[in-house]
C-alpha cells in the first residue's frame, strides 16, 4: 500500500475555477433591468436561492430598523385621558389618590365621624371650623380631647359594612334607610381630621355615593319603561328627552331631589345631589341653572380640604351628563384658587405646626386641581383654551395671554401641564415671567420652570425667540444654590440648548454644575439624564472629554446612574471604528474600570451582560499603531483589571496574536516582542472557561508561534490543544450536541496545522499523529459519525505528510518541514503507512457501527473518496473501497447524486481487481 504522489501546484492550476472580471460588485443592489431579471429567475427557482440578491421592496424597512437602533431612549408621554374612557380614567385616578398619601396603621377620627365609631362617643357642640382651628393650633391636645384612634383597616371595614347595609335596605324596599345611611357616609367627608387618610375616605365614600346614584337611576328608568304590573311599555334611547318620560317617573325623580334638598348639612346635601345628578335628565333637558346653583353652594363650605374634594366630585359628576359648559369647572378652579390664597395669606404670620399642616393641606388639595384641569382641557379647541386662560385671570384677552397677573403657583403648574405645546412655545418668555411673578408656598417654583422646559422640548415647531428663553432661564438657574433644584431645571432645558447649539450657555451650565456638585442620591438621576442627553447630541467621545468640567461632573456620579452613563460613553466610543488616541484610551480604560467595579460579574453570563460586552468591545477596538509594546502593556493591564469577564480573555488573546503577526511583518527585529506576545497568550489561555474556545485559541496561538519560527512554543501549545480534546464533553457521549460541528472543525484545523509542524526526532516524527489516533481510540463512547470524520482527516494528514513537497510551509521556508527533514527516510514513510493501516481498519469498523442507514451510506462515500484520493490503486485499496461502496449502495438510493459521482470517480481512478498483477500462488 503506497500513498498517491501529489503535485499541489499543478492541482491548484488544474482545478481552479475560471475567473472573469465583473463590471459590478456582486453584493451591490441591482439597478439595471438585466440584473432585475436575473433576480426574478433565481427567486422563482426551487433549486437555488441567493439571499444576497433578495430585494427589500423599496428599502424602507431596513432604513427604519437602522433608525430605530440609533434613536435615543427618550420615552414619549401619552395622555391617558385621550386613550381611556372616563370610567377607566376615574378608576385610575382613584387608585393614584389612595396610593399617593401613605398613612400609618392608626387613624385619628373625630367625633364628627359617629358612623365609624360604633357606640357613639363624646358629643361636641363646637362647629367643624372651630374644631379644625383647634387642631391646627394644638394637634396633640385635639387628638386627646376630640378624637379617637382606630386602625386604618377598621375604618375601611366599617365603610364596607355601611355599603352592604345600604344595599340590603334598598333591596328590602326600605329606601328611606338607604338614604339615611348614605347621608351618614357623606357626613364622613366633612371630617378632615383624618388628613392624609382623607383621599382614601373620599374614594370609598364616593363609591357609595355612585352606587346610590345608580340605584336611583335604575329605579326611575324602570318607572319610565315598565308599568306597575311589570309589563314593558317603552325602551328609553340613550339620547332620550324629558318629553319621553311618563309623569309617574318624573314624580319619583322629583321626590328624590326634594328628599335630598331637605338634608340640613350642606356637604352631604351637595354630595348626594351630585350622586343623582344624571337623574336630572328625567326632569329637564337643560341643567345650567342647577349646575350654577351647585357651584354657588360649594362656596359655602368653609373647610378648604373638604371644599376642594367636593368640587373634584362635581367635576367627575358633570362628565356623566350628555353635555355641560366647562365654565362651571373654570369657576371651580377659581374658587379653589381663592381657598389657596386665603391659606397662603394666613400662613404669613403663622409658625410651627400650622405651617407644617398648611403644607400638607396644599399637597392634599393638589390632586383636585390636577383632575379638574384635565376635565377642562380634554378635547378643547385652541380658542376654548385661550378663553379658559383668560377666565382663569391670566390674560387680558385671547390675543394677550400670560401677562403679569397674580396666580397660585400650583394652579399655574397644572395649567401649564394641560396647555397645548404650540401655545406654550409661542408664549414661552411671557410664561417664564409669569412663573417668576408667582412664587408662593403652594408649590415649589423650580418645578414650574422644569415643566415649562419639558413642554418646550415636546414642541415639534421652532420655539419663538429660543435665545431669549434660554437667557432668562440661565438667570433663573443662577439663583438656585441647591444642586438638586439646579439640576432639575437644567435637565428640562438641556435639549433646547443642545438643539440650538448654544455652546456658551452650555459652558455656563456645566460650570454651575461643577460649583454646586454634591453627592446626594436624589441628584444622581438628573445628572444621569443630563449627561445622557449630552452624549446623545455629540458624535465623538473626544468632543465630550474636551467639554469644560465634564470629567469633574462625571467623577461626582456613583451607583446605577454612573453605570448607565459609563455604558453610554463606551457605546459612543466604540461605534465608529478603532480608538487610537492614547489620552482617550486611558480615560475610557478608567471609565471601564469604574463600570466593572460597579457591577457583580461573577454571577452573570457574558451573553446577558451588556457592560461586559461594552468593555470587551472597547478593548478589542484599541489600536496604538506602531507603539506595539504599549498595546501589549495595555492588554496586560486589562487582564488584571477585568479578570471576571470570561469573553474578554478571548479578545485579549486574539489581540495579542494580532500584535505578534503585525510585528512579524516588520521583520526579525521584533522577535523578542513576538515572544512576549506568545508568552502572554500561554499564561492567559488556561483561564479560559470554555474548553472548545480554549482549544481554538491554543491552535490559533500555535499557528502564530509557528509562523514566527518559534517551533518549541508551537509544540507546547499543540500539546495543550490535544490535552483540551481529552476533557471535551462532546468526546464523551456527545452531551453538547450543538458544539459537535465546531469541535470537528477544530480537529480538522489541528490536522491542517500539523502539516507545517516539523517532526521532532527525539519524541518521534509522527508523535502528534499517534497521540490523536490514541485519543480517538480511547473514546469508546464517541459517536461513529464523529469518529469517521476525524479518521478521514487523519488519513488525509498522513497522505500529505508523505509527499516529497508539502502543500504549504511556515515562515516562508525558514522553518523546515518534514519534506526536508525526512526526505528519503524510508523508516519515516513506513511509519506513516503503518499508521494509515490502523486508521483504515478503525475507519471501516466505525462506519459499520453507525445506526442510521442514510448516514452510514454517506460516511462510506466520504471515506471511499478520501481513501482513493490518498493511496495508489492496489488490491488492498480496491477491496476496502469495494466494501465501502457496497455499504453505500445498500443504504442509499441509486439516484443519489453523491453516490453516482463517487462511482464515476472510482471507475476512472481505481481499475478493477482483475487488472492488478496478482502474486503467484504458493503450492504446499
Amino acid at each position: 500500500m503506497e500513498f498517491r504522489p501529489r503535485n499541489y501546484s499543478a492541482d491548484r492550476i488544474t482545478y481552479a475555477l475560471r475567473r472573469t472580471r465583473a463590471d459590478i460588485h456582486p453584493l451591490l443592489a441591482p439597478s439595471s433591468p438585466s440584473q432585475l431579471q436575473i433576480v426574478a429567475l433565481d427567486s422563482g427557482s426551487n433549486s437555488f436561492y441567493d439571499p444576497l440578491r433578495a430585494l427589500d421592496d423599496n428599502g424602507a424597512v431596513s432604513v427604519d430598523v437602522l433608525q430605530e437602533s440609533d434613536t435615543s431612549s427618550t420615552v414619549k408621554l401619552t395622555n391617558e385621558a385621550s386613550m381611556q374612557n372616563p370610567d377607566k380614567e376615574w378608576s385610575s385616578f382613584k387608585r393614584f389618590l389612595m396610593q399617593r398619601f401613605p398613612v400609618s396603621k392608626m387613624v385619628s377620627v373625630s367625633s364628627m365621624s359617629n358612623a365609624i365609631i360604633k357606640g357613639g362617643g363624646t358629643t361636641y357642640e363646637k362647629s367643624s371650623t372651630s374644631k379644625h382651628l383647634e387642631e391646627l393650633e394644638d394637634p396633640q391636645k385635639f387628638m386627646e380631647e376630640g378624637a379617637r384612634t382606630i386602625t386604618r383597616q377598621e375604618y375601611v371595614s366599617r365603610l364596607h359594612e355601611l355599603k352592604d347595609e345600604i344595599v340590603r335596605a334598598w333591596h328590602a324596599g326600605d329606601r328611606v334607610t338607604s338614604l339615611k345611611l348614605s347621608i351618614k357616609v357623606a357626613r364622613l367627608l366633612s371630617d378632615t381630621s383624618v388628613l392624609q387618610f382623607y383621599g382614601t375616605v373620599f374614594v370609598l365614600g364616593t363609591e357609595i355615593m355612585d352606587m346610590l346614584g345608580d340605584l336611583v337611576w335604575e329605579r326611575i328608568k324602570r318607572k319610565a319603561e315598565f308599568s306597575e304590573d311589570g309589563t314593558k311599555l317603552y325602551s328609553l334611547p340613550e339620547n332620550f328627552e324629558t318629553s319621553d318620560i311618563c309623569p309617574d317617573a318624573k314624580e319619583t325623580c322629583y321626590n328624590w331631589f326634594c328628599k335630598i334638598g331637605a338634608i340640613r348639612e350642606l356637604l352631604p346635601r351637595i354630595y348626594l345631589e351630585l350622586a343623582i345628578l344624571p337623574c336630572r335628565r328625567f326632569l329637564h333637558d337643560r341643567h345650567e341653572n342647577c349646575l350654577h346653583r351647585l357651584v354657588m353652594m360649594t362656596r359655602g363650605l368653609a373647610d378648604p380640604l373638604a371644599s376642594s374634594y367636593c368640587r373634584l366630585y362635581m367635576a367627575y359628576s358633570l362628565r356623566k351628563l350628555p353635555s355641560y359648559d366647562i365654565a362651571f369647572l373654570v369657576n371651580s378652579v377659581n374658587d379653589i384658587k381663592a381657598l389657596y390664597w386665603r391659606m397662603i395669606l394666613a400662613k404669613g404670620g403663622a409658625e410651627g405646626n400650622i405651617i407644617n399642616n398648611t403644607r400638607l393641606l396644599f399637597s392634599l388639595m393638589e390632586p383636585t386641581i390636577e383632575f379638574i384641569m384635565q376635565c377642562i382641557f380634554k378635547d378643547a379647541s385652541e380658542r376654548q383654551v385661550k378663553t379658559v386662560v383668560v377666565e382663569l385671570g391670566l390674560g387680558q384677552n385671547e390675543e394677550e395671554l400670560f401677562g403679569a397677573f397674580p396666580c397660585v403657583s400650583v394652579v399655574l403648574h397644572h395649567l401649564l401641564k394641560e396647555l397645548p405645546t404650540e401655545i406654550v412655545s409661542s408664549s414661552a418668555v411671557k410664561i417664564i415671567h409669569l412663573i417668576e411673578c408667582n412664587n408662593d408656598s403652594s408649590f415649589i417654583q423650580y418645578l414650574n420652570y422644569r415643566l415649562l422646559g419639558f413642554k418646550l422640548g415636546e414642541s415639534k415647531s421652532q420655539i419663538e425667540d429660543a435665545s431669549a428663553v434660554v437667557d432668562k432661564i440661565i438667570q433663573v438657574m443662577t439663583q438656585y444654590d441647591n444642586f438638586d433644584e439646579y439640576l432639575k431645571v437644567v435637565d428640562a432645558f438641556m435639549d433646547i440648548i443642545l438643539q440650538n447649539q448654544m455652546d456658551n450657555h452650555l459652558n455656563t451650565i456645566l460650570e454651575g454644575m461643577s460649583k454646586r456638585a454634591g453627592t446626594a442620591e436624589s441628584e444622581q438621576t438628573n445628572l444621569q439624564s443630563i449627561l445622557v442627553k449630552l452624549l446623545s447630541h455629540h458624535n465623538r467621545v473626544e468632543d465630550m472629554f474636551a467639554l469644560n468640567h465634564f470629567l469633574e461632573i462625571l467623577d461626582v456620579m456613583y451607583g446605577s446612574s454612573r453605570t448607565i452613563v459609563n455604558m453610554h460613553i463606551l457605546n459612543m466610543a466604540t461605534r465608529d471604528g478603532f480608538i487610537c488616541n492614547p489620552t482617550t484610551i486611558q480615560l475610557l480604560f478608567e471609565i471601564s474600570q469604574a463600570l466593572y467595579d460597579g457591577i457583580e460579574f461573577a454571577n452573570v453570563k457574558d451573553a446577558d451582560n451588556q457592560p461586559a460586552r461594552l468593555i470587551s468591545r472597547f478593548v478589542n477596538m484599541v489600536d496604538y499603531g506602531v507603539a506595539m509594546e504599549r498595546h501589549l502593556t495595555f492588554l496586560i493591564e486589562c487582564r488584571g483589571s477585568f479578570g471576571g469577564i470570561n469573553g474578554l480573555k478571548e479578545i485579549l488573546i486574539h489581540s495579542s496574536n494580532c500584535l505578534a503577526v503585525k510585528a512579524l511583518k516588520c521583520g526579525n527585529k521584533h522577535l523578542s516582542f513576538i515572544k512576549s506576545c506568545i508568552a502572554f497568550c500561554e499564561v492567559t489561555l488556561p483561564s479560559i472557561s470554555s474548553q472548545t474556545r480554549q482549544l481554538n485559541l491554543y491552535l490559533e496561538t500555535a499557528e502564530v508561534a509557528l509562523l514566527s519560527g518559534l517551533v518549541s512554543h508551537s509544540d507546547g501549545l499543540l500539546n495543550s490543544a490535544i490535552g483540551c480534546l481529552l476533557s471535551l464533553d462532546t468526546m464523551e457521549g456527545s452531551k453538547m450536541v450543538k458544539d459537535v460541528d465546531g469541535i470537528l472543525s477544530s480537529i480538522r484545523k489541528l490536522c491542517s496545522l500539523l502539516i507545517m509542524v516539523p517532526g521532532n526526532p527525539e519524541i518521534g516524527a509522527t508523535y502528534f499523529l499517534k497521540t490523536i489516533i490514541s485519543l480517538v481510540n480511547s473514546q469508546s463512547r464517541m459517536k461513529p459519525k464523529i469518529k469517521t470524520k476525524i479518521l478521514c482527516s487523519l488519513l488525509s494528514l498522513s497522505a500529505a505528510l508523505s509527499q516529497n513537497k508539502l502543500p504549504y510551509i511556515a515562515d516562508c521556508g525558514k522553518v523546515l518541514g518534514n519534506d526536508y527533514l525526512f526526505y528519503g527516510d524510508l523508516s519515516y514513510s513506513h511509519e506513516l503507512v503503518s499508521l494509515s493501516k490502523l486508521i483504515l481498519q478503525d475507519l471501516v469498523d466505525s462506519i459499520q457501527q453507525e445506526p442510521s442507514s442514510v448516514a452510514r451510506g454517506n460516511l462510506a462515500l466520504e471515506a471511499c473518496n478520501c481513501i482513493a484520493s490518498s493511496f495508489n490503486p492496489s488490491p488492498e485499496i480496491y477491496v476496502i473501497c469495494s466494501k465501502l461502496m457496497e455499504t453505500a449502495k445498500s443504504c442509499l438510493s441509486r439516484r443519489d447524486v453523491y453516490l453516482q459521482s463517487t462511482i464515476k470517480f472510482l471507475d476512472k481512478d481505481l481499475p478493477p481487481l482483475s487488472s492488478f498483477e496478482m502474486p503467484p500462488k504458493v503450492c504446499v
